[in-house]
């Protein structure tokens, strides 16, 4: 077997700090170590490698050329190294949820809200999957079972046991040039209209509007899910419809803006709560489940 040139992986948390410190004393302060043991790490490396690392200064050091090149490598593996054992050994004194939500809330409800609920619960960390349609939700991988699931669609596409959250207030968005020529219901003569397949609500609604009913000349495209039509209208390829409060993040991250002149439906779906039932529910679910009531409550 051939020999290793870094027989201390020590070595490399030494060297590591003296390059974040450029300074072998400093090095030896955030490590609890002598300076001439961090000094003799150093050399011990830099002989097993057969390079320079240092530059070696009365009051500093610096990183050779090959030093430089090494130091992004070795950082990456000690994070790398400090991530996973993190993920396999963390503290028993640390709970986590599992939860599977649509996509739409995924990328525009979730980022907003789930810090509220890590502060809430600092001990606890939320693990997201996403899904997009009822049926998606379903469908488990072995190793992937979700402790609570958020989906959107009609009461009965979810067992009796799933909790009704909230619903959706839809209204058209665009980029902001094309929001600001969009003065009224004619003004879409002609435009692209992005529509979500599997919402039973969508641009068939705003067209039946009495403010609507007489467009014409329009192009319906259909996508599969609201991000996808989201960011078809940031880059300007035409209209998409926002599904608040599910969507109010994504809608303001695209920089997105509301067309004045067309109006607002309220959608009949919405969004379900569903505990799987052959699970027993952790401490860390049961607390996001009842986070989850508190928020939907405030927002219906």
């Amino acid at each position: 077997m051939a020999q290793r040139l870094i027989p201390s992986l020590n070595w490399l948390r030494v060297f590591e700090a003296a390059a974040r410190k450029e300074s072998f004393a400093r090095a030896a302060e955030i490590l609890n170590m002598s300076g001439p043991a961090v000094s003799q790490q150093i050399r011990s490396l830099e002989e097993s490698l057969g390079k320079p690392l240092f530059v070696r200064g009365p009051s500093h050091v610096a990183l050779t050329r090959e030093g430089q090149a090494f130091l992004p490598v070795v950082n990456q593996s000690l994070a790398a190294m400090e991530t996973t054992a993190m993920a396999l050994f963390r503290s028993e004194q640390d709970e986590h949820v599992t939860v599977q939500v649509v996509h739409l809330m995924a990328m525009g409800w979730l980022p907003r809200h789930l810090p509220l609920f890590e502060a809430r619960h600092p001990g606890i960390r939320a693990h997201v999957l996403t899904a997009n349609i009822p049926a998606d939700f379903h469908t488990l991988s072995a190793g992937r079972e979700p402790d609570i699931q958020v989906a959107f669609g009609s009461a009965s596409d979810f067992p009796d046991s799933a909790i009704r959250l909230f619903g959706e207030d839809i209204s058209v968005v665009a980029r902001t040039d094309i929001a600001a020529a969009i003065r009224s219901p004619a003004d879409l003569r002609g435009a692209r209209l992005y529509d979500v397949v599997p919402h039973q609500n969508g641009w068939h609604q705003i067209l039946n509007t009495p403010e609507a009913s007489e467009v014409e000349d329009v192009e319906i495209v259909t996508v599969d899910n609201t991000p996808t039509a989201l960011m078809m209208a940031a880059a300007g390829n035409g209209l998409a419809l926002a599904r608040a409060p599910a969507s109010d993040g994504l809608v303001e991250s695209l920089g997105l803006l509301p067309c004045r002149g067309l109006p607002t439906v309220r959608g009949g779906q919405h969004y379900y709560l569903l505990v799987p039932v052959a699970k027993r529910l952790s401490s860390a679910a049961a607390a996001f489940r009842d986070w989850m009531l508190e928020v939907s409550d405030a927002q219906t």
